[in-house]
């Protein structure tokens, strides 16, 4: 007989604001299943990163069927995991942790997630230049959906140089030479002068974590700007490129799509996307997810 009772949960830090339960849930509801999702704090908990494999051996034991996992433990869970599938090896980094038959695989939905909520959102977008701010676990992932997209070269730019210098040699092994490079943050002025678009995708502007991940003022009307950040949907760094006339996509479309995948590696069920759309725009109060 098919499960029709699932427990998940999401492990990370500053994850109070975070929609992944209501999305979750709303969408098995739908689907008339019991589904409980469950913030696993690291602050909350006074324990440090590095705790993930202790966290996810513990859900493990306690009969959680998935995880979601996020900043700042994507790469940091990989070596508490049984297996990876192919999408998350090449990334090296994990968002969604299934347990089947006892053991934890690790999986990678951002890809996926971001780059169709890019197709959605930004469809005519150029793609030639594109700097992202950022090399993390969610760098790793919307990196690979940006060249994926067809980008001809992405240009990371990361506070901790060594971080943007790996990314960019795992991009170049895996879509050729010269398709990713790496920059100091002190260079992003030059190069988004010069660019198409701006991809941001580290925690600067969280709730947790508010602010302009760049000077404001090296925003001109030519880029587009894309957020990783979906909580709040509006960030400070939409708000400054909206008012010098970017084109920008928020958040939402990729916590969305990414949610969905995740949903259906857990349950093994097909969600509806465009009624999860409809509720992440109605759970941060916008109109509409799309700009």
């Amino acid at each position: 007989m098919a499960q029709d009772s699932y427990l998940v949960g999401l492990i990370g830090t500053g994850i109070g604001p975070s929609l992944s339960p209501a999305l979750h849930e709303r969408e098995a509801d739908r689907q008339g299943l019991r589904y409980l999702y469950r913030l696993i704090d690291i602050d909350a908990l006074g324990v440090t990163p590095d705790a993930v494999g202790d966290l996810v051996r513990a859900a493990r034991n306690l009969g959680f069927d998935g995880l979601n996992i996020t900043h700042p433990c994507k790469r940091l869970v990989i070596e508490h995991l049984d297996a990876l599938d192919p999408q998350a090896e090449a990334l090296g980094a994990v968002n969604t942790v299934v347990f089947e038959d006892g053991r934890a695989i690790g999986h990678n939905t951002d890809v996926t997630g971001f780059a169709a909520s890019f197709a959605r959102g930004l469809p005519e977008a150029p793609l030639e230049r594109v700097v992202q701010l950022g090399a993390g676990g969610a760098g790793a992932a919307v990196a690979h959906a940006t060249l994926t997209l067809g980008a001809e070269r992405v240009t990371v730019v990361d506070a901790l140089p060594e971080r943007a210098v790996a990314l960019a040699a795992g991009l170049n092994r895996r879509f050729g030479a010269g398709r990713a490079a790496a920059a100091a943050p002190d260079q992003l002025t030059a190069l988004l002068a010069d660019a198409d678009g701006v991809v941001h995708a580290t925690p600067t502007g969280m709730a947790a974590h508010p602010g302009l991940p760049l000077p404001a003022g090296v925003l001109h009307p030519g880029l587009w700007v894309a957020e990783v950040v979906y909580r709040p949907l509006e960030t400070e760094l939409l708000r400054a490129a909206r008012a010098v006339g970017c084109a920008t996509l928020d958040g939402g479309g990729m916590a969305v799509f990414q949610a969905a995948d995740a949903f259906r590696l857990i349950t093994g069920r097909v969600p509806d996307a465009p009624r999860m759309l409809a509720d992440i725009a109605e759970l941060a109060g916008a109109v509409s997810v799309r700009d």
